[in-house]
């Protein structure tokens, strides 16, 4: 792309009806949990554009507008896609989510964040809504538009959204991350809070300190990327503590991670170790992250492991709590734990130890688990209360969604199989997503309504390497335009 069109951003790209109202949500602070700016924005927005518009108790923006001339007799439609976005930031870069908006860029046919999250994953499903809502052109039948809170940290939205708030007959999903797929199921999630007791005590004498981390990692995804292969900075940390647990080593604090549906791409801890093993234990790092530096060679080409000394503190871990710590970390269950069974290259059960934590009592260890079949999801979910149990703790289960059951003879999957085929001469992929979709909450609410999930192309979503293909946006909103005249009658 040239450097003029990276110049004139991206209000400028086509869609511009889409690519503008991107623009203006990344105006728009948007993490998950804060969501007031942009719901704010959105109610001015409908007022503005003379489109209904509500807010119900729980924060879920809904707005509706009728059909077009000719277009009465179609099925009602529900848009649905969620306002907020993931906070994830490269090391170094200083963004506040709660007020800075997200500054873009434009390479190689990409639109991607400046060392941020791009917030595409759901902005560009919001803004696709939005193009549709204002648009004069566009022909479809009854429309709502259900713009939902608090998605990617726990579907607070679609937890809370009543029964009788929609009328639609159909749903679609704009929150898919590939162009070309339609998504018809999805997994259910749990989130898992260990909590471990640990006693600290006044550190031994000829002691030192150093603080060891870990970074570099892609992180990602951790339901749609889990099974690339990438590392988990919270794991590796606690392999290279392992290494040299006996040698006397001590630990002071640690930090690993940050968002649950995010896979950890830096930890750090300050460890404490006699000054007379300082020396060998260094080598025996440099050894491990070389081993870490082969073994990931593929999918973490940037993988570091730095140490530093550093001041050392008053007091430290006892001996005994500092192995229960690091054994408990190495044997904690990471990653996919099994394919489907029914769907060729389907993860159906994984977890993600997610972020880890001291604070001087305890250690905190935060994960996400993830499967298309419930009862997996719950045995995972026992493994880690009897984890936790064993390391002398405890493990609250919260959170709990179920997942999207495929349903292969729906209507509204034969209007949108046949509105692709025709429009783009090849048939799409049905496929089903390892990730956590509000369309199994939104099912429970209203089992009579068929569902479809789609979206443009997304890479490394909830990550700051987070990015969109232009030209899947163009296919996207045409599709979508295409199916919402495709709609049948009633």
């Amino acid at each position: 792309m040239s450097k003029t069109k990276e110049l004139q951003g991206i209000k400028n790209l086509e869609p511009k009806e889409v690519w503008n109202n991107f623009y203006l949500l990344t105006r728009c602070p948007r993490p998950s949990k804060h969501e007031e700016v942009v719901r704010e924005f959105l109610v001015k927005w409908a007022k503005d554009h003379k489109i209904a518009c509500r807010v119900d108790k729980t924060g879920n923006v809904i707005m509706k507008k009728p059909a077009t001339k000719g277009m009465e007799d179609r099925q009602p439609v529900v848009l649905q896609a969620h306002m907020d976005m993931v906070p994830q930031a490269r090391a170094g870069k200083v963004h506040d989510f709660e007020k800075d908006p997200i500054e873009t860029k434009i390479v190689d046919g990409w639109v991607y964040a400046c060392d941020t999250t791009l917030g595409a994953d759901d902005g560009l499903g919001v803004a696709a809504a939005m193009a549709i809502l204002e648009s004069n052109t566009v022909k479809h039948g009854p429309i709502e538009a259900l713009f939902t809170t608090d998605e990617e940290t726990g579907m607070t939205g679609a937890f809370g959204l009543k029964k009788g708030e929609l009328e639609g007959r159909y749903l679609l999903n704009l929150d898919s991350e590939t162009e070309g797929e339609l998504y018809v199921g999805c997994a259910g999630g749990i989130d898992a809070t260990m909590t471990i007791p640990y006693k600290l005590e006044k550190a031994p004498k000829d002691y030192t300190a150093v603080r060891l981390t870990i970074g570099g990692l892609q992180g990602g995804h951790s339901g749609m990327e889990i099974n690339v292969g990438r590392g988990n900075a919270n794991k590796l940390l606690f392999r290279h503590l392992r290494w040299v647990a006996e040698c006397g080593i001590r630990l002071y604090k640690v930090e690993g991670g940050t968002l649950r549906n995010a896979i950890p791409r830096d930890a750090e801890a300050i460890v404490a170790m006699p000054k007379a093993h300082k020396d060998c234990i260094l080598k025996e790092w440099d050894k491990v992250a070389a081993w870490v530096k082969k073994e990931f060679a593929t999918t973490e080409p940037d993988f570091f492991m730095k140490y530093e000394t550093i001041r050392m503190p008053q007091q430290v871990m006892t001996e005994a709590d500092t192995q229960k710590l690091i054994n408990m970390m190495m044997i904690a269950p990471n990653g996919v734990q099994r394919m489907s069974a029914d769907m060729e290259g389907l993860v159906e059960t994984s977890l993600n130890l997610a972020r880890c934590y001291t604070n001087g009592k305890n250690f905190t260890l935060m994960a996400l688990l993830r499967s298309s079949v419930d009862t997996a999801k719950e045995a995972l979910a026992e493994r880690l209360v009897c984890l936790a149990e064993l390391a002398g703790g405890n493990c609250k289960l919260t959170g709990a969604y179920p997942g999207w059951k495929p349903n292969m003879k729906s209507g509204l999957l034969k209007t949108m199989k046949d509105t692709y085929k025709k429009l783009y001469k090849k048939n799409p992929q049905v496929m089903a997503i390892h990730a956590g979709l509000e369309c199994g909450l939104l099912g429970g609410k209203y089992p009579e309504m068929e569902m479809i999930s789609f979206g443009p192309t997304l890479k490394s979503p909830h990550s700051p390497d987070e990015r969109a293909n232009i030209e899947s946006v163009v296919k996207f909103y045409d599709y979508l335009k295409a199916a919402l005249e495709a709609m049948p009658k009633k």
